[in-house]
C-alpha cells in the first residue's frame, strides 16, 4: 500500500495556500511532543477558516466551538497554538488534501485507547487506511508510514507487530473538512467583531485582548535580541515563560503521551535575562524557571504562560531562573578503579546476527501449548473479534492444512480460549521463535526472544554512589549498537536502520537487588529483548533502534528527566517488566 502524498504546503506569511483555482480540503494540524502533526476536528477547522477569512493575522479561540479546547488559542500571525493556563506553545499548520480523500468525505478512522476512548489517527494514516478500505483489501501494513501496526478490516482491529497487542478500530462519518480554492484575501487586523468590527465580548476574547500586547512585546524583544545590533542595557525584571507543560491534546496522540517526555523543541534566539543567579531574587517575587528546550546552545524559553503575562500586565515583578540541568554521567573514572561486578561472571556480552534456523511449523507450535475445546462458550475470540462458536475471522485469509477455521483451543496455563487459526496467524506474523504469548494476559509459553540488532553490552563497578544509595557503589551498564541493515524479523527488511545515542550508559546500585536486576538484564540482552527497531517516541524517527519496554536509568546524579535516582520503586518495577518479557529467576530454573 503506497503512502498518499502529503498536502501541498506553500508558506505565505506563515499560512499555507493551495495553488490558484485548485480545490483543496483544508486540515489544520498541530505538532505534538513526538514531532507528529495531529489534526484538529472538522468543526474546529471550519471555525479557524471562518476567523481566517475575517482576519489573517488574528487569533482563534478554540473553546468557542469545542468545550475541551477552552484553554487553547491559535495566533494566526505566528502560526502557534497557545495554552493559556501553562503557556505552552505548539506550531500549527494549514495543510491541504485532495477533496476525494477521507477528510473531504468526512470519514474519520479511530482506535480505542486504554481508557476506552476513541482516538483519531494522524491524517496521512487515516487517508491510507481509507484508501485500502475502499479497495477492499483484507488487511493493511502501516510499516511504510513508520508504524509497526497491522490493520485488519474483517475484524476492525489494529495489531502491534512486536507485542501482538490488539485494539479495536472504527470508521465513522463526521462533518467534512472545509473546502477552499485559491488564496485567502487579506482583511482587517485583530481583533475581529462578529459583524460590526468591534471586539467580541466573551470572557476568552477579553482575556486574549488584555494579554496580547504583553505576549507581542515578548516576541518583539526576542526578535530584537536575535538581530546583530548591539544588545541594549539589561531591562528591569521581565516576565518570562515557564517551561511548557505538554497540553491535554485536542485529539489524543496516536499513542498516549509518555511520562517524562521533554517538551517540544523549538529552536530560536537566546533571550537575555538581567539575572545571572537565583540568589539575587528578591523575597516575595515569583520565580519562573526557564528550561533549555533544545538541550544545547542558547536557551529559548516557551512564550510566557498566562501566570507570567498577567503578573507583568499588572505591574508585578517577575524574575527568571534557570532550571537545573540533569547530571547524566558520574565523575571521570580511571581504568584501575573499574572493577567486575561481584557474583556476575565476565564484563561483556555480545550478540550477533540471528542465525536463521529451520522455521518451526506454526501449527505445531500452537498445538504444543493448546488443548482442543469441543464445546466453546459463546464469547468473543479477542484476536479476530468473532464469536468462538463461529468460524475464525481469518477464514479465507489464511489457510493451513489440518487447521479448520472453527477449531477452538485453550492455552494450558492461563486457560484463555481462541480459534486455532487465529493463534496460527498471530504466531506467523511474529518472530517465529517457538514461543507463544497469550494476547489477553501476556503469559509466555516457551522462551521468548526479540528482534534486537547485533551489539555489545558491558557492565562493571565504578567507585561512585547513586542518589538514595549512599553506602553502595554503582553498577554501570554500557550498551553499544551500530547502524546496520534490517533483517527478515524487522519492520522493513533490507532497509538501513539508525542507532542514535549509542553508547548508552545506564546505572544500578550495587546491592543484592541491583545485582539480581543486572543478571536478568544480561539474560534479556542475550534473548534480544532490550532494544528493537521501530519509531522513536521522542524524535518520531522511524527505522531506528528504540528501547523495548524494559526501563533503564540513564541519569546518574539526578532525577530531573524521570530516568534517574532516587527512585525507591524502580528496581521492583523493572523486575516486573522483565517478568512480563518472560525473564525471571523462576523461569530460568524451570
Amino acid at each position: 500500500m503506497s503512502r498518499p502524498g502529503q498536502g501541498v504546503m506553500v508558506p505565505v506569511n506563515g499560512l499555507g495556500f493551495p495553488p490558484q483555482n485548485v480545490a483543496r480540503v483544508v486540515v489544520w494540524e498541530w505538532l505534538n511532543e513526538h514531532s507528529r502533526w495531529r489534526p484538529y476536528t472538522a468543526t474546529v477547522c471550519h471555525h479557524i477558516e471562518n476567523v481566517l477569512k475575517e482576519d489573517a493575522r488574528g487569533s482563534v479561540v478554540l473553546g468557542q466551538v469545542d468545550a475541551q479546547l477552552v484553554p487553547y488559542i491559535i495566533d494566526l500571525q505566528s502560526m502557534h497554538q497557545f495554552r493559556q493556563d501553562t503557556g505552552t506553545m505548539r506550531p500549527v499548520r494549514r495543510n491541504f488534501y485532495d477533496p476525494s480523500s477521507a477528510p473531504g468525505k468526512g470519514i474519520v478512522w479511530e482506535w480505542e485507547n486504554d481508557g476506552g476512548a476513541w482516538t483519531a489517527y494522524d491524517m496521512d494514516i487515516c487517508i491510507t487506511i481509507q484508501n485500502a478500505y475502499e479497495k477492499q483489501h483484507p488487511w493493511l501494513d502501516l510499516s511504510s508510514l513508520g508504524f509497526c501496526y497491522l490493520i485488519y478490516f474483517n475484524s476492525m482491529s489494529q495489531m502491534n507487530r512486536q507485542t501482538r497487542r490488539r485494539r479495536r478500530l472504527r470508521r465513522r462519518l463526521d462533518l467534512a473538512y472545509p473546502l477552499t480554492v485559491g488564496s485567502i484575501p487579506k482583511s482587517q487586523s485583530w481583533p475581529v467583531g462578529a459583524s460590526s468590527g468591534q471586539p467580541c465580548s466573551c470572557q476568552q476574547c477579553l482575556l486574549v485582548n488584555s494579554t496580547r500586547a504583553a505576549s507581542n512585546a515578548i516576541l518583539a524583544s526576542q526578535r530584537r535580541k536575535a538581530s546583530p545590533a548591539p544588545p541594549p542595557p539589561p531591562p528591569p525584571a521581565e516576565p518570562a515563560p515557564p517551561p511548557g507543560v505538554p497540553p491535554r491534546s485536542p485529539s489524543a496522540p496516536g499513542a498516549a503521551p509518555t511520562p517524562g517526555q521533554n517538551n517540544l523543541n523549538r529552536p530560536g534566539p537566546q533571550r537575555a535575562t538581567s539575572l545571572s543567579t537565583r540568589a539575587t531574587i528578591p523575597p516575595g517575587v515569583p520565580a519562573l524557571p526557564v528550561k533549555n528546550l533544545n538541550g544545547t546552545g542558547p536557551v529559548h524559553p516557551a512564550l510566557a504562560g498566562m501566570t507570567g503575562i498577567l503578573l507583568c500586565a499588572a505591574g508585578l515583578p517577575v524574575c527568571l531562573t534557570r532550571a537545573p540541568k540533569p547530571i547524566l554521567h558520574p565523575p571521570p573514572v580511571s581504568k584501575s578503579d573499574v572493577k567486575p561486578v561481584p557474583g556476575v561472571p565476565g564484563v561483556c556480552r555480545k550478540t550477533k546476527k540471528k542465525h536463521l534456523k529451520k522455521s518451526k511449523n506454526p501449527e505445531d507450535v500452537v498445538r504444543r501449548y493448546m488443548q482442543k475445546v469441543k464445546n466453546p462458550p459463546d464469547e468473543d475470540c479477542t484476536i479476530c473479534m468473532e464469536r468462538l462458536v463461529t468460524a475464525s475471522g481469518y477464514e479465507g485469509v489464511l489457510r493451513h492444512k489440518g487447521v479448520r477455521p472453527e477449531l477452538v483451543g485453550r492455552l494450558g496455563r492461563c486457560g484463555h480460549m481462541y480459534h486455532l487459526l487465529c493463534l496460527v496467524a498471530m504466531y506467523s506474523n511474529g518472530n517465529k521463535d517457538g514461543s507463544l504469548q497469550c494476547p489477553t494476559c501476556k503469559a509466555i509459553y516457551g522462551e521468548k526472544t526479540g528482534t534486537q540488532p547485533p551489539g555489545k553490552m558491558e557492565f562493571h563497578l565504578i567507585p561512585h554512589s547513586l542518589p538514595g544509595f549512599a553506602d553502595t557503589q554503582t553498577i554501570r551498564i554500557v550498551y553499544d549498537i551500530p547502524t546496520g541493515i534490517q533483517g527478515p524479523e524487522h519492520p522493513n527488511p533490507g532497509k538501513k536502520f539508525t542507532a542514535r545515542g549509542f553508547p548508552r550508559h545506564c546505572y544500578l546500585p550495587n546491592n543484592e537487588k541491583g545485582r539480581k536486576v543486572l543478571r536478568l538484564l544480561i539474560t534479556a540482552w542475550e534473548r534480544r529483548l532490550i532494544f528493537t527497531i521501530g519509531t522513536s517516541n521522542t524524535t518520531g524517527e522511524s527505522d531506528t533502534v528504540v528501547w523495548n519496554e524494559i526501563h533503564h536509568k540513564t541519569e546518574f546524579g539526578s532525577n530531573l528527566t524521570g530516568h534517574g535516582y532516587p527512585d525507591a520503586s524502580y528496581l521492583d518495577n523493572v523486575l516486573a517488566e522483565l517478568t512480563a518479557q518472560g525473564v525471571s529467576e523462576a523461569a530460568a530454573k524451570a
